[in-house]
């Protein structure tokens, strides 16, 4: 048995579905014309469903899709048809309470344009290589947000040059503000 794996991660425009964050991770999904007419069909087969409560699974081209609806937004995780749809949820789940709590339950398309850098982060934090690396939404947010698992301040021996460099532009920033 072989680890699940992840084909691509999507957010797209709830209204047209363009694109405004995309990561593909499976050979046959990289070409960028196969991604656009993809997402293509994946929103129009979607499009006219309520999913902002809970996932629905979608089965499409040999894939399945489970995704979820903001305000003006959807987010598709999808995985092969071999793979466990409640392990695609899960990672669905993941990435869309991450994202809810990072923004403040604020889950429309002008929020995430403007925050789109917390975006990328946080789906780097899901899936990297196709290969689920967390779910816990929690910790996704916590280290996007560059927190310890407690919700405090990240060791700033743990952190690289450019989040030391944000760290401090941050501190510095609220020392001016009091």
């Amino acid at each position: 048995m072989s680890s699940p794996t992840i084909k691509a991660v999507l957010v797209l425009d709830g209204n047209d579905g363009t694109r405004i964050h995309a990561k593909y991770f499976a050979k046959e999904l990289l070409d960028h014309e196969t991604q656009l007419k993809f997402e293509k069909n994946l929103f129009n087969k979607t499009k006219s469903q309520n999913a902002r409560s809970e996932a629905e699974i979608v089965m499409l081209d040999r894939t399945i899709s489970v995704y979820r609806q903001g305000m003006d937004v959807s987010l598709y995780v999808v995985g092969s048809v071999e793979e466990n749809e409640l392990i695609l949820t899960e990672v669905l789940k993941g990435l869309y309470d991450s994202l809810s709590a990072i923004l403040r339950h604020q889950m429309e398309k002008r929020v995430l344009l403007e925050n789109l850098e917390l975006v990328l982060l946080a789906v780097d934090e899901l899936v990297d290589g196709g290969l689920i690396l967390e779910s816990d939404p929690n910790a996704i947010a916590n280290r996007v947000l560059m927190r310890n698992a407690e919700g405090g301040e990240t060791n700033v021996a743990e952190l690289t040059v450019s989040q030391a460099l944000e760290s401090a532009r941050k501190q510095l920033a609220r020392s001016f503000a009091a």
